[in-house]
């Protein structure tokens, strides 16, 4: 009889934790689950916060979200499924620093966590207790995780230069109709 290996225990107890919270957030962006408000409510949201198209956004961000966690906790393609973790985080982190870095004062702490865990599951790989073992690492390979690391920092920087841009033109936009204002009530 064979002993558990306390790090492979650790990976896939670690892969649950992280792959189950972000599976909850996923699903309640696109389906309304657990109190959400939906694809349509966060498809409003994520207009609201400066990633236009909302509903793509919305749904990039669910699908990112619930199927990057349903893969670490599965195990399987691990790289791929950190790096799309840490990509969808990078746009969570791109809302919540303007409040600085503790959760309590609306910072990115939360996001930057859970994108630094998928980080690091991409890295060490899921484990002993993964399909990714089960199938002998066919999807585990360190390319799989430099393209898709790739991929991932790429498709980010474009969301996260496009959504600065959208949040600049609505702050100088809203800037002009205030000064707009303030003339108008001078004359």
């Amino acid at each position: 009889m064979t002993c558990l290996n306390r790090k492979d225990l650790g990976l896939f107890a670690l892969r649950a934790a992280v792959g189950g919270v972000l599976v909850a957030h996923g699903t309640q962006k696109l389906f309304g689950w657990f109190g959400g408000g939906g694809l349509e409510g966060t498809a409003a949201a994520m207009e609201h916060m400066g990633f236009v198209p909302g509903r793509e956004s919305a749904l990039a961000a669910g699908l990112g979200e619930a199927g990057g966690g349903a893969l670490l906790i599965a195990g399987l393609a691990t790289p791929a499924a950190g790096a799309i973790v840490a990509g969808t985080m990078a746009g969570a982190i791109s809302v919540h620093a303007p409040s600085g870095f503790f959760a309590t004062s609306g910072g990115f702490e939360y996001p930057a966590f859970l994108g630094a865990c998928g980080v690091a599951l991409a890295v060490s790989g899921a484990g002993r207790y993964s399909l990714d073992h089960l199938a002998g690492h066919r999807l585990d390979r360190p390319w799989i995780g430099l393209l898709a690391f790739a991929a991932s920092a790429v498709s980010a920087a474009s969301v996260v230069t496009r959504r600065q841009e959208v949040v600049r033109r609505r702050a100088a936009r809203a800037a002009d109709e205030a000064d707009t204002q303030d003339g108008a009530g001078l004359s």
